[in-house]
């Protein structure tokens, strides 16, 4: 049984995948706005009601990467130990992440551009960190724990997942030659530097 349910599961994830690759490169080749849910099915080798039993919308499929970028970054720092200071385990979860995810293909970084460049896409990215802001707060409060309320678990979420974002963007736009790990620790260098 478990052995059904872990194939299941493994086949419904290389569907999901298959979606998410055909929707980025469409939508990088012609431009998201002319790419239809029925294209991204039948590049991906499904039907269109089988697209609709893993994404909402063209937008959420072209998204699904990211989000599970950022999902398994929050994993990383559940799983942090309780000695370390929270900015510490912020910062070695990206770091445990990026060593099992390793360095980000091209896909990824056309992905960023096509998400600054359509509305749809980049407002629902916006919607998905804002989520992911509480949830990486929750678990900060949890950690340090801090009454329901606190501001600082917000904080920290926010300045943490913002040199996410930008470090994202940076490597985007600029597309630097040093490993996108150096960037990321260069800015949360900066955050944590006091303000004068």
């Amino acid at each position: 049984m478990g052995t059904t349910g872990g194939l299941r599961e493994r086949k419904k994830e290389a569907t999901r995948r298959a979606l998410h690759e055909a929707a980025v490169r469409l939508a990088v080749e012609h431009g998201l706005e002319r790419v239809t849910v029925e294209a991204i099915a039948d590049a991906a080798g499904v039907s269109r009601r089988t697209f609709s039993n893993y994404f909402a919308d063209k937008e959420d499929a072209v998204l699904y990467g990211d989000r599970q970028r950022v999902e398994m970054m929050l994993v990383a720092f559940t799983e942090r130990p309780a000695g370390e200071t929270t900015w510490t385990a912020l910062r070695r979860a990206f770091h445990s992440f990026y060593d099992r995810a390793g360095e980000p293909d091209p896909q990824w970084a056309a992905q960023m551009r096509l998400a600054r460049t359509h509305p749809g896409v980049l407002g629902r990215q916006l919607a998905h960190y804002a989520v992911l802001e509480r949830r990486f707060a929750e678990e900060i409060r949890a950690r340090e724990g801090l009454p329901a309320g606190s501001r600082r678990p917000r904080v920290l979420a926010a300045a943490f997942l913002n040199c996410m974002r930008l470090a994202s963007q940076i490597w985007a736009e600029e597309q630097p030659s040093g490993p996108r790990r150096d960037l990321v620790d260069e800015l949360l260098d900066e955050m944590a530097r006091p303000f004068v």
